[in-house]
Parts: structure tokens; C-alpha cells; sequence
């Protein structure tokens, strides 16, 4: 008898786990994203879940995705961080969106010297150490919740009448090592949240890249150059492009001349955080 209660408690744990998992930022501990993220509304709405949601705030707080401490509700910031986040809604370059000093419509220098093949950017917040950590956390500790929670910040900012959101894509041999694409996750959750469709099977990438970290803006056009594709034709739609970060531009370059090549009307980027460059 004492062997059957263990058991049983450890499945109880397990499924509370994978209940806070879906909705407050808790690491995915059974598998990839996508299965469990389309039913994590489902869940959240039926009534055994409502019944057990005290017992579950109780065992398994909410907390805060950019450092940990116990937040009133799911998908929140606490305070302090909240703080250290720098938002990205003022004026900014007409076609990459960066800060500048200056009215609404002007672009800045790189922009006028090497046009994107983007047509603006829109990120929620300024890469810093809160962003870095919640990207960081979402992309390589499988904390799949943050994409809901990067969601339901960037939402807001985001049209809802934009054909398709499609994401950054992974290689298939990083993808299955990683599990899951964290610009899908992210997609996913705005495009339910938008009543729209997130499509990962039209934008593919042909070949394996290296990691990107410590190369500067030539070195990463030159290694993200031709591996990209699209698998079919597009009908002058508005795209959101989506990825976690945006450093230098020149993925979100490579995918968006692509698209536009396929038919695509406008690529907007959208991105939870971005760096701004020191001019």
C-alpha cells in the first residue's frame, strides 16, 4: 500500500508540473512543444483544472520568468524586473525600427546605405539582462511557458488582420537536438492569440549554419547567405516574421528577401528583444 500511495503522488506531481508548465513559464518535462502548447488552453478551461488550480498555485506558484520569485498570477513580471525591462514604443528608423532621436519616418544611416529586405521591426524590448535571460531560458532551458508570456507582451503592439505568421526556422538537425524552434513557440502563442495561422512548412532552411554568437553583421550575411527557401508561392500577404532575437539584422535580411521572392507583400520582424547598437 505504501508503494501504490508513492506512486500515486509522484504522478500527481508530475501532472501539476506539466499543468504550470503550459502556464506560468515551468520547464516542458515531457516532450516537445507543439503538442502540448496547442492543448494548453483546452486544459486551462476545463473544469478539473479549475478545481485543482488553488492546489496548483499552492504547490506550484507563478513565478516570475526573468528571475524566479512568486508572482500573483501566470504570465506576470514581478516588480523589480519589470522594471529593468527598457520597452521599445517610441520613435524609431522607418524601416528597421531602431531607436532614434528623431519624428517618426526618417531612416537611419545603415538603413539608407544597404536597404533590408524587411519593412520595419517590432520588438517588445531592448536586449539587457532580464531579456537576455527570459530568451535564454525559453531557447536553451525549455521553459516553453515564456513564449506565452513574451506573447502576451508583444501582442498588443501587433496588427490583427496580418495573413501569416511564420517563423525563423531551424535546421532539422538542430531542431531535433533542441526539441523544439523557440520562434515557433513564440508565433504559435501570437497567432492563437490573433486568430490566425502560424506556418513553419513555407519558410525551410536548406542547409545547417553555424551559431551566430561572436561573428559581426558581415560575417553573419555571408554564413546565413542562400540557407533559406520557401516551399510555396505567396500572394502579396503581409508576413510576421518572428524570431526571439534580434542582433544584427542579417537572418531576419536572408528569410524576408526570400519570402519577398516568393510573393510576399510586406515582412514585418517581430522579436521579443533586439540590440541596439552604441553609434
Amino acid at each position: 500500500m505504501k508503494k501504490a500511495s508513492g506512486i500515486a503522488v509522484v504522478r500527481s506531481r508530475r501532472m501539476l508540473r506539466a499543468l504550470r508548465s503550459n502556464n506560468s513559464g515551468g520547464r516542458d518535462v515531457t516532450g516537445p512543444l507543439v503538442p502540448r502548447f496547442a492543448s494548453a488552453d483546452k486544459v486551462a478551461m476545463s473544469p478539473v483544472y479549475q478545481l485543482m488550480r488553488p492546489i496548483l498555485d499552492y504547490v506550484l506558484p507563478p513565478r516570475c520568468p526573468g528571475c524566479g520569485n512568486v508572482v500573483e498570477a501566470d504570465h506576470r513580471f514581478c516588480v523589480p524586473c519589470w522594471q529593468q525591462l527598457d520597452f521599445l514604443t517610441g520613435s524609431g528608423c522607418a524601416r528597421c525600427s531602431i531607436p532614434m532621436s528623431v519624428q517618426d519616418g526618417l531612416t537611419c544611416g545603415p538603413c539608407l546605405g544597404s536597404p533590408p529586405s524587411f519593412d520595419g521591426v517590432i520588438a517588445a524590448v531592448a536586449y539587457g539582462d532580464i531579456a537576455r535571460r527570459v530568451a535564454l531560458r525559453l531557447k536553451y532551458g525549455r521553459r516553453t511557458g515564456f513564449a506565452r508570456t513574451i506573447a502576451s507582451v508583444l501582442a498588443p503592439r501587433l496588427q490583427s488582420d496580418v495573413a501569416l505568421y511564420i517563423p525563423v526556422p531551424l535546421h532539422r538537425w538542430r531542431l531535433w537536438s533542441r526539441g523544439f524552434n523557440q520562434s515557433h513557440a513564440i508565433g504559435t502563442a501570437l497567432a492563437r492569440l490573433h486568430g490566425v495561422s502560424c506556418r513553419s512548412d513555407i519558410l525551410i532552411r536548406t542547409r545547417a549554419t553555424p551559431p551566430l554568437r561572436g561573428m559581426n553583421a558581415s560575417e553573419r550575411q555571408r554564413t546565413v547567405k542562400s540557407a533559406f527557401a520557401t516551399t510555396i508561392k505567396l500572394q502579396g500577404q503581409h508576413i510576421y516574421l518572428v524570431d526571439d532575437v534580434f542582433t544584427t539584422g542579417a537572418t531576419a535580411d536572408a528569410c524576408a528577401r526570400v519570402l519577398k521572392r516568393a510573393g510576399a507583400g510586406r515582412v514585418t520582424v517581430v522579436c521579443w528583444t533586439r540590440v541596439i547598437r552604441d553609434d
